[in-house]
């Protein structure tokens, strides 16, 4: 059974794993652990098996080129694309502005409706707060206008491990962190989708269904009509997955590894702390079929799972 593959929200393969992610589909297959219990599976990547690609970044540019590629092996893709406001000390390796030309290529060369812009997370904090994301919401959408026609969004959410580095965050650079109350959340957004429909766009909430109104639609990141609508004209069958509360996902299977994306986002849910993610990048070997584990685990796992299959269920082999 073909299958919708999640590239990935774990980890920024079309930042940083580009050579990684290429090898995988010369072998037609990627090795994943479940960060969940552990087990480890394969799923497969030939495009007789593969739906659809979602592709996940904060920047595409380093992957244009592998693009051109994976289009002209036939595989059928879109972009979550995120582009946050926020100050540098929340997203300490990111270059914003190279990431907006980025998405303005790709909508370029694709078109609008192949990418979803996440405007996320939002955080309230002492360096910016509501009339600071007013401002720069304009910006960034004047900046898209005709270029985008989804902006995804949400509020963030304080993990443990997030919470733990906001915690940091304060004591080394004095910055406080608000929690606001449902009200002052639902008001903010709601000016959000006002500036964004001005400049053409729809707001989607991300697993906040509390936002959700008329002006503003339950968010499906992965979203089997955007794919139905893009690539099957004659139909897709496909069912909602959700990966956490109020999450309006479609089924997908997703390759990548945490604690491997180097990006340095405080706010991240899927990295312990960004040292241990560096230090995974810097030693990555683009020829492990598991991404951020050497080669020779990844190769006993894979023997192990030949050795031990004992179905072929729905695009991934199980041991």
């Amino acid at each position: 059974m073909k299958r919708i593959i999640s590239v990935s929200r774990r980890t920024d393969i079309p930042a940083f794993y580009g050579d990684w992610f290429m090898r995988r589909l010369e072998d037609g297959f990627a090795g994943v652990v479940n960060p969940f219990g552990g087990r480890k599976y394969i799923v497969l990547l030939k495009p007789t098996d593969v739906v659809c690609f979602v592709f996940w970044s904060k920047n595409f540019n380093p992957f244009l080129e592998n693009l051109k590629v994976i289009d002209q092996m036939g595989y059928k893709f879109y972009f979550n694309y995120t582009v946050t406001a926020l100050p540098e000390v929340f997203e300490s390796n990111v270059e914003r502005q190279a990431a907006i030309e980025g998405l303005k290529q790709l909508s370029r060369t694709y078109s609008p409706r192949h990418i979803n812009w996440r405007f996320d997370p939002i955080i309230i904090s002492s360096l910016c707060g509501r009339d600071f994301y007013i401002k720069a919401f304009e910006e960034l959408a004047l900046e898209f206008e005709g270029l985008v026609e989804r902006c995804y969004f949400s509020f963030v959410t304080e993990y443990g491990k997030v919470k733990r580095n906001f915690g940091e965050l304060e004591k080394t650079a004095g910055v406080k962190i608000t929690n606001c109350g449902e009200d002052f959340k639902i008001d903010l957004a709601n000016e959000l989708s006002e500036t964004a429909s001005r400049h053409g766009m729809r707001m989607f909430s991300c697993c906040g269904d509390y936002l959700v109104n008329n002006r503003i639609q339950k968010g499906h990141c992965i979203d089997g009509s955007v794919i139905e609508s893009l690539f099957f004209p004659e139909g897709l069958a496909y069912k909602e997955k959700p990966t956490r509360k109020e999450c309006g996902c479609t089924e997908s299977s997703d390759i990548g590894t945490y604690d491997t994306c180097p990006h340095g986002c405080v706010y991240c849910y899927a990295n312990v702390n960004k040292h241990r993610a560096c230090k995974a990048f810097e030693s990555h070997d683009k020829d492990s079929a598991f991404l951020g584990y050497s080669k020779s685990k990844s190769d006993r796992w894979l023997a192990e799972i030949q050795s031990g299959i004992t179905e072929k269920d729905s695009g991934q082999l199980k041991f």
